[in-house]
């Protein structure tokens, strides 16, 4: 990733002293003047005063889709820095992906780096006999009779290098909502006895093989720097990195026991990269997209637990007043990377953006955008 001019340092309580219509009117002018030009994403997960000045507002890809197939030439992502960097690789070189902070990251990404990736790979590679598919002819081809192979899997929250290399490596991306297709497109390749490595996220690989009729000594987890047992993964069929969310590790069998104590009827929808304890507790569970519409779908009246970003829920609250509609987490569960994308910052890059000035650039070189796109569209072939 490369980066543009420095950001503004700010004092202290110089945000403060700024009042929130006057940073909202200069986001407004900004607009104004760049017009068409400019295109802002807002994540699910900001807060209500980022997602009130977006064009476009959904999760990750759906979002770097849009601005792909927009005419927008200047992209503002607010979001964290894995998905500026997908923005990047699938927006046109004609169009500049940028980011109020780049210091807004992700800890679930920062805890799969290509380093750790690559020497897990070479030891699993060596450990289970498998094939690398990068010596393929057709890495896309399913598995020939009597040939296994290691097929690499990570999710979209991931660095642009990860993607890169399970571009390489005849590999692919996956989203929380096509993770089991991507699954089966993986399986079919590593053939009879071929495995998947799953990374970053372990619970959305758990709760996804387990969704698929999995057992559990069919999935061991890789922890980068301990030592594994060679059998576990000799009858493993899924490999899980040790990578988690810090938001939806929160949540608990506990709090959704003390909502159904509370009140027997509610609902309890959600993420899957919460715990197997936690989705196996709930009613229903899936991808941002599916808690919303599951939020819209349910009577009027209906009590609503959900495991997921405060902000997203809060924001569900206020579309349907009908319902009544809670996080589990009573201590709240802020994204805090995500809450690094303030009003003031978003109105700085704007501004830069009016005078001429390019700031907070995100740019994959092109080999990585390249090996990257590769493992995403692979995904997108996927159709469930």
């Amino acid at each position: 990733m490369s980066l543009g001019l420095p950001l503004t340092s700010y004092p202290p309580g110089q945000l403060m002293e700024e009042s929130v219509d006057a940073i909202r009117a200069r986001i407004a002018a900004a607009k104004n003047e760049l017009g068409q030009r400019l295109m802002i994403l807002g994540h699910h997960y900001q807060r209500d005063t980022i997602i009130e000045h977006a064009d476009a507002i959904g999760d990750s890809f759906l979002l770097s889709a849009q601005a792909a197939a927009s005419d927008a030439e200047l992209i503002v992502f607010c979001g964290v820095h894995f998905m500026a960097e997908s923005a990047d690789i699938l927006t046109r070189p004609d169009q500049t992906v940028m980011m109020p902070n780049v210091r807004a990251g992700c800890s679930m990404a920062d805890m799969a780096n290509l380093c750790d990736v690559e020497e897990c790979w070479y030891e699993l590679l060596e450990m289970t006999r498998l094939s690398d598919p990068v010596d393929r002819v057709d890495s896309d081809a399913p598995a020939e009779e009597g040939q296994s192979y290691l097929i690499p899997v990570t999710y979209m929250n991931s660095a642009a290098d990860l993607k890169a290399f399970v571009g390489e490596h005849g590999g692919i991306v996956c989203t929380s909502s096509n993770a089991a297709g991507v699954l089966d497109w993986a399986w079919e390749r590593a053939g009879e006895h071929g495995k998947v490595l799953f990374f970053p996220d372990q619970h959305l690989g758990r709760n996804t093989g387990l969704a698929m009729g999995l057992e559990d000594q069919q999935m061991v987890v890789w922890t980068p720097g301990e030592e594994i047992c060679e059998q576990s993964v000799e009858d493993s069929r899924l490999i899980l990195w040790h990578g988690y969310c810090s938001v939806h590790a929160r949540f608990t069998t506990q709090q959704i026991g003390e909502l159904r104590s509370s009140a027997p009827d509610a609902l309890i929808v959600v993420h899957p990269e919460c715990s197997r304890e936690v989705v196996e507790a709930a009613d229903a569970v899936g991808s941002t997209e599916f808690i919303r519409a599951f939020c819209a779908d349910a009577a009027a009246g209906s009590i609503i637990g959900i495991g997921t970003e405060i902000h997203l829920v809060r924001r569900l609250d206020e579309l349907y007043p009908d319902k009544q509609i809670i996080c589990l987490d009573p201590l709240v569960c802020p994204c805090s990377t995500m809450y690094m994308i303030h009003p003031s910052t978003l109105a700085d890059l704007l501004e830069a953006l009016v005078a001429g000035e390019s700031r907070n650039v995100v740019s994959i070189d092109d080999t990585t955008a390249a090996l990257a796109r590769l493992g995403l569209d692979r995904m997108l072939s996927i159709l469930r």
